[in-house]
């Protein structure tokens, strides 16, 4: 028909009907269905042997004739190839509308024995794919047409058609006069390429099944569902010593299974595999290989039981091949038999890529529950009886993109993996990439030393998998989106309000920046799966993209089975609210049923701690006493997350980790107490000693004032004597009495020194006071609002001249202070003579509390934790005074927003000459 117009009669839907007109050697010009072809653009383009062709260009070797066939989903027709020269060619890559640099299009590239499949795409290098086993040969276009209407189009072999010829899997060879003939299947769609691809692959299943015909009920059943979200299997031969082992005559499924559990999560599938290759060495038929294992139908139920008891499957495998020994029993009875004996939860299908009613009733006999899993990868008319299936090993080094997941991403499928044979890090990220399983096939002998390591890996990627596995069965999965580099891939598992994207990187020197664009939305943020990182988007040229950050690999391992790198990244609802102040995680949500916190990057080797969704405060360093670092926050649906938020304390951290316990309240000012009232205070300028050690950050942000509540404080340091009436009141020994009021003269106040600050005594001696005086001692924030009072004093009295820094003084001597203003007066400058209590009047300030400065440290109730020090802050200096070396602590009169630390070692190292002590009690 080379060079005559046709005329073909559609039935598009939604479209009501049209015509296409195909012109100049079946060259497509136009179809009455909105749509307006380029006049370049061919029916039909192939190749013989190496050269290329297409229908309006053909050759003196071929014919080519098209017939319209009567269809109600777009155009269908059949175009035929007949070889009309005089040798045998090769023909193949035949892809309707053409090859073309400006459109997407699958065909054959190189010449691999099994996989030859690869997807163009403009401006990328082609991607390998897996196909149907039934389609290797099919061509697929996805055009977009001037009009801005799209076009896809599908052509398969048809292999009845096929005369004087032979068929391989990718190519025909046509002897002289020999014709082959393909379907030509051609719709519109609406959006990018993909849903194109997703209309010919996912909704008319290439057309494997009558259009809409597609039974889905054994898919859909609920007592078979949980395999959809099974990730891991293991399959074992019953000689392996890892299930039995003849020298010590034991079983050893539960070790191996709780070091997976340990390492992965656990197997979410166990089966073993005692026939082939030994089946057929006498008369016993495949049950009565399971049944003349150790212990017999009733160990295996004993197995299927301890697989149980760690969340694993017990499947065992079925030979549908074994015809010749034992025939007394019938396949389907000795499968209902062992099912119901042993409470086995599926078999493995050998040799075959489908099932039967048969078989699933023979196991439906038995109990509900019970999976067909399939040696091969089902075709898409075989998906409706069977619901898992294989990335057979077959197909070594296997494609990175699977469309037999884009077909059906509800249908459960795992790639079969032999981790004896060598490093397979490539093979779990190409599982986890295409969002199905991996099975861990132990039939071939040897462990090596990397195992344990590889399977760690695995883990991870299987709890990234497991936690968001309803994603990952959605037919709105996007493959291949548009990235801003060639070799890294993304793919795109939407569901509701939660996105998963999986990237699959092969740039050995791993990258880091921006890679594909998003849309922000309000009240969605994004969170690094693989590493735990909450993202910022980057604008750019009015785009946001997503930052990713992806590992590197060594560049020899380039093209084997330890290539490559793989991330997710999630964009979630804002679901958690998430706040950390100093050690204080406050942490709640108002939707799922918990909350799981990890130190670090979840593991499979680690604990986690779980809390109900309620408003709830946690101090991290009562769970993780000697752990900083980031602290990921995670909220599950049972075991969907949700959302995930990520916090971290830098390392040396200081963090508050003492408590405040409340007083009695009272109304009336204690005796020798004073009212502090309540105020706005802001607590965020720090001047601070030494911090070789560093400090905590500012109790406040700049610039927040804080909404301080009415207290009472002691007006002068807790004295001598007082201390003297509580001992005496209570018979108080500390544990360790080393430097336990060490100026005191056998138990003794010394003579004159009743009225002086009591000093030598730790945070628990003082602590034990306050509580027996029915106070406590004050939190910094509340000691240094009291000595400011709320106008944020820097010293307790009206400073007229302003007092520069001591850090500014290469010594701090008592002429520096006097020089600056301080007035004698007023405080001790550091003469290194301690005083009475209340000596400075002129010292107090506006509340009238006194010896704020220039007396003793005075401790406060916080107590800090940087995961390597703990310290107590003090504040107001003391009357000691070292002048010799500025790295001396700078003592003297201190300013009331300086801080000091104590560091915590021993009560010996603690208890000091110049450290005391005033309290505080709560006011109604």
């Amino acid at each position: 028909m080379v060079g005559i117009s046709i005329f073909i009669q559609l039935y598009a839907q939604p479209v009501n009907g049209g015509s296409l007109e195909i012109k100049k050697a079946l060259e497509i010009l136009s179809a009455d269905i909105g749509v307006n072809f380029p006049n370049s653009l061919p029916l039909v383009s192939y190749k013989i042997g190496d050269k290329y062709y297409t229908s309006n260009n053909s050759k003196d070797i071929i014919d080519i004739s098209f017939c319209k066939i009567e269809y109600n989903y777009g155009v269908k027709g059949k175009i035929t190839f007949k070889n009309i020269s005089k040798d045998t060619i090769v023909l193949h890559n035949v892809v309707p509308l053409g090859e073309s640099a400006d459109h997407v299009y699958i065909t054959g590239k190189g010449n691999h024995e099994l996989s030859r499949t690869h997807l163009f795409r403009p401006y990328y290098a082609p991607v390998n794919v897996i196909v149907p086993d039934n389609s290797w040969e099919l061509g697929f276009s996805a055009v977009t047409i001037p009009d801005g209407k799209n076009v896809a189009a599908l052509v398969r072999r048809d292999k009845e058609s096929l005369k004087l010829g032979k068929r391989r899997r990718f190519e025909t060879e046509l002897y002289p006069g020999g014709s082959v003939s393909y379907n030509l299947w051609m719709d519109t769609y609406n959006g990018d390429w993909q849903e194109g691809l997703r209309l010919m692959f996912q909704k008319r299943y290439l057309y494997d099944v009558e259009v809409d015909k597609f039974d889905d009920s054994l898919l859909k059943r609920d007592d078979l569902k949980w395999i959809k979200s099974s990730y891991a299997v293991n399959l074992m031969m019953a000689w392996d010593n890892r299930f039995y082992n003849n020298a010590d005559g034991n079983f050893h499924v539960k070790e191996h299974l709780q070091k997976m559990k340990k390492l992965i999560g656990g197997y979410d599938i166990y089966s073993i595999w005692p026939t082939w290759p030994a089946l057929g060495m006498d008369q016993r038929n495949q049950w009565d290989m399971f049944r003349d294992l150790p212990g017999g139908y009733e160990k295996l139920r004993q197995l299927s039981d301890i697989c149980h008891n760690l969340g694993t499957k017990f499947f065992v495998c079925y030979n549908p091949w074994d015809g010749s020994t034992r025939s007394s029993e019938g396949h389907f009875d000795g499968m209902t038999n062992i099912t119901k004996v042993a409470n086995i939860d599926g078999f493995v299908l050998d040799t075959q890529s489908g099932s039967s009613k048969d078989l699933q009733n023979a196991a439906d006999a038995a109990r509900p529950g019970v999976v067909m899993y399939s040696e091969g990868m089902a075709v898409p008319k075989d998906m409706q009886g069977i619901p898992s299936g294989r990335v057979h090993n077959a197909l070594y080094y296997p494609p990175m993109l699977n469309l037999n997941k884009f077909i059906k991403p509800d249908f459960a499928i795992f790639r079969v993996a032999e981790e004896a044979r060598e490093a397979i890090h490539r093979e779990f990220n190409v599982s986890f990439f295409n969002g199905y399983g991996t099975e861990i096939n132990n039939f071939p002998s040897g462990k090596f030393e990397w195992s344990d390591d590889q399977m760690r890996y695995w883990g991870k990627l299987l709890r990234i998998q497991r936690e968001n596995s309803k994603n990952f069965l959605q037919s709105s999965y996007v493959p291949l989106c548009p990235t801003l580099h060639d070799s890294i891939y993304v793919n795109i598992w939407p569901k509701n309000d939660k996105t998963v994207y999986t990237i699959y990187n092969l740039h050995p020197e791993g990258y880091r920046g921006n890679l594909f664009e998003v849309s922000p939305t309000v009240g969605k943020h994004f969170v690094d799966l693989y590493m735990h990182e909450e993202l910022d988007l980057n604008h750019n040229n009015g785009k946001w993209y997503i930052p990713v950050k992806l590992e590197s690999f060594n560049c020899y391992d380039l093209g084997t089975n330890n290539e490559s790198s793989v991330s997710a990244i999630a964009q979630f609802p804002t679901l958690l609210q998430v706040g950390l102040k100093s050690d204080i995680l406050n942490i709640s949500a108002n939707k799922g049923t918990k909350i799981r916190l990890w130190a670090g990057i979840p593991s499979y080797e680690k604990k986690t701690i779980e809390f109900s969704i309620e408003e709830r405060s946690i101090r991290l360093l009562d769970l993780y006493p000697f752990y900083e670092g980031k602290y990921v926050i995670q909220l599950f649906d049972e075991d969907e997350l949700l959302d995930e938020k990520v916090v971290i304390i830098p390392p040396g951290t200081a963090r508050l980790v003492s408590q405040v316990e409340k007083t009695l309240p009272v109304k009336k000012e204690p005796v020798n107490m004073v009212k502090i009232s309540a105020g706005l205070f802001r607590c965020d300028n720090y001047r601070i000693g030494d911090s070789f050690i560093p400090y905590p950050e500012d109790l406040t942000k700049k610039g927040e004032s804080v909404q301080m509540k009415k207290f009472f404080m002691d007006k002068y340091p807790v004295t001598n004597a007082q201390y003297k009436e509580f001992l005496e009141s209570t018979s108080y020994q500390p544990a360790d009495r080393t430097n336990f009021l060490k100026h005191w003269i056998d138990g003794n106040i010394p003579a004159g020194q009743e009225n002086y600050p009591v000093i030598y005594v730790t945070l628990e001696d003082a602590q034990a006071y306050a509580k027996w005086a029915g106070k406590r001692l004050p939190t910094e924030m509340e000691w240094q609002y009291a000595a400011q009072t709320e106008k944020g004093n820097e010293w307790p009295w009206v400073q007229k001249t302003p007092v520069t820094r001591v850090e500014d003084f290469i010594t701090n001597t008592l002429s520096v202070w006097k020089l600056k203003g301080i007035e004698p007066t007023r405080c001790n400058l550091g003469d290194g003579a301690l005083y009475p209590v209340g000596k400075y009047v002129k010292g107090r300030n506006e509340y009238g509390l006194y010896d704020l400065v220039g007396c003793v440290w005075q401790l406060t109730n916080d107590v800090y934790d940087n995961s390597t020090y703990k310290y107590i802050m003090v504040k107001g200096g003391s009357y000691f005074l070292p002048s010799s070396s500025f790295w001396y602590v700078q003592g003297g009169p201190r300013e009331l927003n300086f801080r000091q630390y104590l560091l915590r070692v021993s009560p010996s190292f603690e208890r000091k000459a110049t450290v005391g002590f005033r309290c505080v009690k709560d006011a109604l």
